[in-house]
């Protein structure tokens, strides 16, 4: 979406949802809570402490319900009163090399829902899944945030050049030994390629290809809960904000944009690759321009869960607008184990007994 679209309509205000206090991951940028023991983003585990360092806090900031000064923690733009659990939105100091979002999407799923679907997920995880999984990933550690993506629209011009393949079929005959060693002649078909030089070019206008600014929300596992409905974007008010947890971006524009035209280059790669008429081809060489480039910074509704089991990271993200979720479980071996013994074992009783039934 260009920068210079409009959204239509007002957006409703998302249900009020308490946002503890949320500092920053120090491994990821984004937000974690005092009383959390590892980051909802990327797994780090927290040193023990007892209380916030002083460090990352701002002063400065009023309640505008009932007047007190609240203090919050850097990097989070949502944040609730603890005199009068108002929720409201944080303006960040201004800062001229950062960019403020351009869009942002609504949570529609409320969190109670998101937790209903959370439990039905894990507990789908069936046979295999680790019998304590319940208790070591409870459904009081899902969050609600906001989290930025980059979003760019380019012109991408193509041109293009390759082999093509025409096949065609010639008759060959041959010379053989049959069954009883006798000399027999034979015939088969087989395949001829002509080759000839075709060369062309494209042009595409791409977009809405949403790429992860954040550090913590790698690009695959961000794709797990798309898509989005994002004819429901509104011009980003802070207000929309209010009582949810927010990062802000940790992969600037200029990275994201070295990242976004590979992949505007392998979709038009993968575009002639289709259209190149012939029975086969190769030698694809594809060069591509980009002009008339548009970018936005917009914000995207996520439930997200994290935990360390045994060890290992798992990920759990919940389409803030949608529903849909995806993750990664722990399995137990040791049933995958028994499971497996127990199959062999039947199969060599039914085996015995069909041999039994043979005599």
């Amino acid at each position: 979406m260009s920068t210079g679209s409009t959204a239509l309509g007002k957006p409703q205000a998302p249900a009020a949802m308490n946002a503890p206090h949320a500092s920053t991951c120090p491994q990821c940028s984004g937000p974690i809570e005092d009383k959390d023991r590892f980051c909802t983003g990327c797994g780090w585990k927290r040193p023990n402490q007892t209380m916030l360092s002083q460090s990352t806090l701002v002063d400065g900031f009023m309640c505008k319900n009932c007047g007190a000064q609240v203090r919050c923690e850097q990097g989070s733009r949502a944040t609730t009163c603890p005199f009068c659990a108002s929720t409201f939105v944080v303006d960040l100091p201004s800062q001229p090399d950062r960019q403020d979002p351009e869009f942002v999407l609504g949570f529609e799923c409320p969190a109670d829902r998101a937790e209903q679907i959370y439990r039905d997920w894990l507990a789908s995880g069936g046979l295999f899944r680790p019998r304590n999984l319940f208790r070591d990933a409870k459904a009081e550690g899902l969050r609600g945030i906001y989290l930025p993506f980059w979003s760019f629209s380019v012109r991408a011009d193509s041109r293009w050049s390759a082999q093509i393949g025409e096949h065609w079929y010639r008759t060959e005959t041959y010379t053989t030994r049959d069954n009883n060693g006798k000399t027999v002649t034979m015939t088969r078909r087989v395949q001829e390629t002509e080759w000839y030089p075709l060369a062309g070019q494209l042009d595409a206008y791409h977009t809405f290809y949403l790429l992860s600014a954040s550090k913590g929300l790698p690009q695959d596992v961000a794709e797990w809960v798309e898509p989005y409905e994002l004819a429901a974007l509104k011009r980003y008010e802070p207000k929309y904000l209010a009582g949810w947890l927010s990062e802000e971006y940790s992969i600037d524009k200029e990275a994201a944009y070295t990242q976004v035209s590979q992949e505007y280059e392998r979709r038009q790669h993968a575009a002639i690759a289709s259209f190149l008429p012939g029975d086969t081809s190769q030698s694809l060489q594809v060069e591509t321009n980009f002009s008339h480039q548009g970018s936005d910074l917009i914000l995207l509704p996520f439930y997200v869960r994290s935990y360390k089991y045994k060890d290992k990271l798992y990920r759990i993200l919940i389409n803030g607008q949608t529903g849909k979720i995806e993750g990664n479980q722990p399995v137990d071996k040791t049933m995958i184990a028994t499971v497996v013994a127990l199959v062999i074992v039947l199969g060599l009783i039914i085996g015995l007994l069909v041999s039994g039934v043979g005599r």
